[in-house]
């Protein structure tokens, strides 16, 4: 593979492309004052593709996209994807803010296609600081050109994801086991073996769930849904939870104890991470359906741990080791097919490793991200790295939710210009989260 080395020196270069750092690309691509590179390992622009099921909706409405929350008049908008392609009116008579999850990663397809700034099938292996330039050199591998790159940017910006996390019992086990990232072009396989069990608690694990129920007649298997949680949260969706995502809950989650903000995350996860009413409803229906003339071979396990795996090639079958845990009382369960819903985790990227003491780490070894969402330590590097989807720890439960990512780039855009391009809103929550200044007495005059 030949190498080639770049002269230009970006201001910027943000290194991978979900859904936040190409809604950086599109509110960076008008402001001429900032050039930026984005780079991404994929062929193309890829949003959890295995969990495109036909009717699946985001959680978030449609001003959640890539850019309206920081500019309505954007022309990266999700109306404008709608209009050109001939569908807002029928957007407009579905009279649903939510859009398809299919129909999101093609509108962030659309964005993508239109921008300059992007480049696809770069796989980012190492980024040095040259200290001579005081620029960060990004080494890639451009899988398309058959190349290795090296890019110059003054600033970094990381959007590089969380990658699917497999439970500890389950690694290296052999077989076919998938983690749920996978689950559409697995389930043709799935779906000829006698038993498959799902494990997880979330949104992704309801879906597979009901979608494989809809055919448990007509492929003649037992489906088993495994969840440690005590019952099947519903995604709280009240008004006044949600004024938790505004800039207020953020400031106030950011000055609390780091420990404290470790327990609120434990304690939180129905505010991000749970089911949505309407899918525990259509669950519990079709159930109801499918036992009209007789028991409906499922079972929805709740309570129950998962606490050890093995697999026997010769069977091709998973024997699991579980816990209910009220009861304290340990069993297993038998499966052909083992889906585990298990959500992701971020990962400090590898290629970081020449620069990780140019990055300031708490105790426990994660990005210490400022309020501004800058990483950089002080004592060797200017004000020069920002993340994107790393801050669960340090500002709250808002951090993967789509329409915070607007608000995030608005704040990012604003240091790496060192001005207010973007209005960055921050106070439009009716409630107070923190108590009355020292001092002072809470008073609705």
């Amino acid at each position: 593979m030949s190498t080639q080395d770049t002269t230009t020196v970006h201001d910027f270069i943000a290194i991978g492309l979900g859904p936040f750092n190409l809604g950086l690309a599109c509110l960076t691509e008008p402001i001429d004052e900032l050039d930026g590179l984005f780079l991404d390992d994929k062929p193309e622009f890829d949003w959890h593709s295995g969990m495109l099921l036909e009717d699946s909706t985001l959680q978030t409405p449609f001003m959640s996209d890539l850019v309206t929350l920081a500019d309505p008049t954007s022309p990266f908008s999700f109306l404008n994807y709608l209009k050109e392609i001939g569908r807002l009116y029928s957007f407009y008579i579905r009279e649903s803010f939510y859009p398809l999850r299919a129909e999101y990663n093609d509108y962030c397809r659309w964005a993508a296609a239109k921008l300059q700034s992007v480049r696809f099938s770069h796989r980012v292996t190492r980024v040095e600081f040259d200290e001579s330039e005081q620029v960060y050199r990004v080494h890639a591998d451009d899988r398309a050109g058959g190349t290795q790159r090296t890019y110059r940017g003054r600033k970094l910006v990381l959007g590089t994801g969380t990658p699917p996390h497999i439970p500890e019992p389950c690694r290296d086990l052999g077989g076919d086991l998938i983690h749920n990232s996978r689950y559409l072009d697995s389930k043709p396989e799935l779906q000829k073996k006698k038993s498959v069990a799902v494990v997880g608690s979330g949104q992704s694990a309801a879906e597979i769930y009901y979608d494989l129920l809809q055919d448990i007649d007509s492929h003649d298997y037992e489906l088993t849904w495994v969840t440690r949680s005590p019952r099947f949260f519903p995604l709280e969706y009240t008004k006044l939870t949600l004024e938790m995502t505004s800039p207020e809950y953020v400031d106030y989650f950011y000055d609390l104890p780091a420990e404290t903000r470790d327990r609120l995350n434990a304690s939180q996860k129905n505010l991000y991470k749970g089911i949505n009413t309407e899918l525990i409803d259509g669950i519990f229906d079709l159930l109801y359906q499918k036992s009209r003339l007789g028991p409906c071979p499922t079972r929805l396990m709740t309570n129950t741990a998962l606490t050890g795996a093995s697999y026997d090639a010769g069977s091709g079958a998973y024997t699991l080791d579980l816990r209910q845990e009220e009861q304290k009382q340990d069993f297993s369960l038998t499966t052909e097919g083992l889906i585990l819903a298990t959500g992701y985790r971020y990962s400090t990227p590898a290629f970081l490793a020449p620069v990780t003491d140019r990055i300031e780490w708490d105790e426990q070894g994660r990005f210490a991200v400022r309020r501004n969402y800058r990483v950089d330590n002080a004592s060797t590097a200017g004000e020069e790295i920002y993340v994107q989807n790393a801050e669960l720890h340090t500002h709250g439960f808002v951090t993967p939710d789509l329409g915070m990512a607007a608000y995030r780039n608005s704040c990012i855009i604003r240091e790496l210009l060192g001005r207010e391009y973007y209005p960055v809103e921050r106070s439009i929550a009716f409630q107070n989260f923190a108590a009355p200044t020292t001092g002072t007495e809470a008073s609705t005059a």
